[in-house]
């Protein structure tokens, strides 16, 4: 049992690891808090029970989530997070996860994400949250007027972090030593957490795997796509609040599908130019007008490879994705860009470039202009095992989490390691030390992670048998893209 600020909860001790499930750490946004940002938790009498997951935000099927053990309950009131501690009486270093999915899918109660092998092999407090996703997180429609705030899902992860500030401290957590990490999604808010003034002092390191920058837009965009999602809708914005569940949904997917065949960004996603968001990330990196804190940033070798069976237009891997792309985004950048791709249109070549369109370009664009303000390392994520080798998907989008959370016992963790609850991979060992080793504040040694900085580049290659810097590995693809992002 402990004791939060809103009141006691108990929980359930497993391997030695206390955890806690289905923590409210807001108001959940249902009836008139529909579209608008979390509002304070109440608090409550007794001994909550803490040892069930809450709901997932509403969401189709995923294979992320697709596991016997993972939930299956989904409900608009989501707000929880999931805490593990090896020790209650202690002030450990915190980890907080951000899970990704587009902003469409994903919840921190997956499987995938389990953090009680990370809490106990680090000594660390391990908090997975859950945001609004979706037409009810990831949709901005701030622009409708009063009673819908904008970037609810950086709203809710910020009210977490909140959270966590004022009562990890029940839990054996450290609010003084918070590392907020991410992947996909999740990395990309990881990096507009940075940029965000709401969320200053609420933690103090950042891990962002993966992120997907193009998921950021500009408020003017994000506001014509509103305003089409009303006219689908056919009524006005005093009645959206309460239209069920289907009728939302249905209306976005379709301003989405849209979205993504005509513009440089998805219709689901964060907005800048607001009070809460007033710059890309890029470009906040850029001018300085950031936190500036330790940061570990990579992308993985092979990120479209898994993109490329369904050929989304906005992850362009076949030659007409690639026209459309350009003619939408850089007509006037595509010669150039294509001839750093010397095998153009082979499947290589066409996933390699795909990769660099949603994750290589903006996290490359990204690295160079936080590197001038905080320490920086840089990673590549080229390991893939035999099942990967076997599917031609290489070092694909997400496949790293397994390693780094060691959930190899997970849907997906026994998918891709069938022996890795038994034989932990040298791969996953050397990459959970190393995040472990950041949130602890130690580092792990200038000969092993050299800070990565302008002009050398120096990068991280984390390959099956062992890790090797190297300078500035993708110079040719990075050099092209310079200017586009």
């Amino acid at each position: 049992m402990v004791h939060t600020a809103s009141g006691a909860l108990r929980g359930d001790t497993e391997g030695g690891i206390g955890v806690w499930r289905g923590v409210p750490y807001a108001a959940q946004p249902v009836g008139q808090r529909r579209f608008l940002g979390p509002g304070p938790l109440a608090p409550w009498q007794g001994v909550r029970d803490a040892r069930e997951h809450g709901p997932l935000p509403p969401q189709t099927k995923s294979f992320v989530g697709g596991g016997r053990d993972d939930p299956k309950v989904r409900d608009e009131a989501c707000l929880t997070l999931t805490v593990w501690s090896p020790d209650t009486s202690a002030a450990l270093p915190v980890m907080v996860w951000i899970p990704g999915g587009a902003f469409v899918y994903g919840a921190g109660q997956f499987q995938l994400y389990n953090g009680s092998r990370l809490a106990a092999n680090g000594n660390v407090v391990v908090v997975n949250i859950t945001y609004r996703i979706g037409v009810f997180g990831g949709f901005e429609l701030s622009d409708l007027g009063e009673g819908f705030d904008d970037n609810l899902a950086l709203r809710d992860q910020i009210a977490a972090l909140a959270w966590v500030r004022d009562n990890i401290a029940a839990f054996g957590g450290d609010p003084a030593q918070v590392t907020v990490f991410g992947e996909s999604a999740g990395a990309t808010s990881v990096l507009a957490l940075l940029a965000s003034p709401a969320a200053e002092g609420l933690f103090h390191r950042a891990i962002a795997q993966s992120p997907a920058l193009p998921l950021i837009a500009d408020r003017e965009l994000r506001a014509a796509r509103a305003h089409e999602f009303l006219g689908r809708l056919g009524v006005g914005a005093s009645e959206v609040k309460a239209l069920p569940q289907r009728q939302l949904r249905r209306a976005a997917g379709m301003v989405q599908l849209k979205s993504a065949a005509t513009t440089p960004t998805l219709a689901y996603g964060l907005t800048h130019g607001t009070e809460l968001l007033p710059r890309h990330p890029v470009e906040a990196a850029r001018t300085g007008e950031l936190a500036r804190m330790p940061l570990i940033i990579g992308t993985n070798s092979h990120e479209a490879s898994m993109f490329a069976w369904t050929k989304p237009p906005m992850l362009p891997t076949t030659r007409p994705t690639v026209d459309a792309y350009f003619a939408r985004v850089a007509p006037e950048a595509k010669e150039r860009v294509l001839q750093a791709y010397p095998d153009y249109p082979r499947r290589r070549a066409l996933i390699d470039l795909g990769s660099d369109v949603m994750f290589g370009a903006p996290a490359w664009a990204f690295a160079d202009a936080y590197s001038v303000h905080a320490h920086t390392r840089m990673y590549r994520f080229d390991h893939f095992g035999l099942s990967l080798r076997m599917l031609g998907l290489g070092a694909t989008h997400g496949s790293e989490i397994v390693h780094v959370q060691h959930s190899y016992a997970s849907f997906i963790g026994r998918k891709l390691h069938p022996f890795g609850r038994r034989l932990q991979p040298p791969v996953g060992r050397r990459m959970q030390r190393a995040w472990l080793d950041f949130a602890h504040g130690e580092g792990v040694g200038e000969a092993d992670w050299p800070v990565y900085e302008t002009p050398r580049r120096r990068t991280r290659l984390i390959t099956t048998a062992r890790d090797v810097v190297a300078e500035d590995p993708d110079a040719v693809r990075r050099t092209a893209w310079d200017g586009v992002y």
